[in-house]
């Protein structure tokens, strides 16, 4: 009972600390701009920060939004049974709290800062990130597709396929299970269908990330 009850509080906090919408909460705080609203397609993400609110409140925006997924993965990563599959349910939760952002209304972003929060904290098995990092330059830089919101779903697709077999591969299946539900949610929150912000701009437009 003791143990179930650690996991719930992990799963439960990492999902709290995704919720917290910092890329919409800071620049309302400190510099009065409601970024969701002046944005196109109405994300409250990091990237959208960097394009209304300049570089140094976008870096601020991004290392938090990293961070809150980050900071409970780490820790549940030092403190709980890493071979449980109830860890991989840690791994999603704080990228699940951001999608779904019940602290701000159910308006939340499409994960990708978060989820590369998360997957650092899988120390030491957190080299995975370079995966999704590859993925994004590779389709950024050398193949480019387009829209972002195109270009994410593919990305989190592959990443999420390669990183199963990897975590298979050598005996992990709680991480291959974690990457997996992050993919998922992320490809989610990129397509239309479940995202409402879509709806309200050009489809064909680059959207803000994160």
């Amino acid at each position: 009972m003791r143990e179930l009850c650690s996991w719930l509080l992990f799963v439960v906090g990492g999902f709290l600390s995704g919720s917290v919408m910092f890329s919409a909460l800071l620049p309302r705080r400190l510099l009065g701009r409601d970024v969701p609203a002046e944005s196109d397609d109405r994300n409250p993400g990091a990237g959208n920060v960097f394009t209304h609110c300049g570089v140094p409140m976008g870096m601020l925006c991004l290392f938090m939004d990293m961070a809150k997924g980050f900071v409970p993965v780490f820790l549940a990563a030092r403190f709980a049974d890493t071979a449980s599959m109830l860890f991989a349910l840690v791994i999603a939760a704080p990228v699940l709290g951001h999608a779904l952002a019940p602290l701000y209304h159910f308006h939340g972003g499409k994960c990708i800062a978060t989820a590369f929060g998360a997957l650092l904290g899988l120390l030491p098995h957190s080299r995975i990130v370079f995966l999704l990092a590859g993925l994004y330059i590779f389709f950024s830089v050398f193949l480019k597709i387009r829209p972002h919101r195109r270009r994410s779903i593919l990305v989190f697709a592959l990443f999420g396929a390669a990183a199963v077999v990897h975590f298979l591969w050598v005996g992990s299946p709680p991480y291959a299970v974690g990457c997996a539900f992050i993919a998922l949610i992320a490809v989610l929150r990129h397509t239309p269908r479940f995202c409402v912000a879509e709806v309200r701009t050009v489809p064909e437009k680059e959207e803000g990330a994160t």
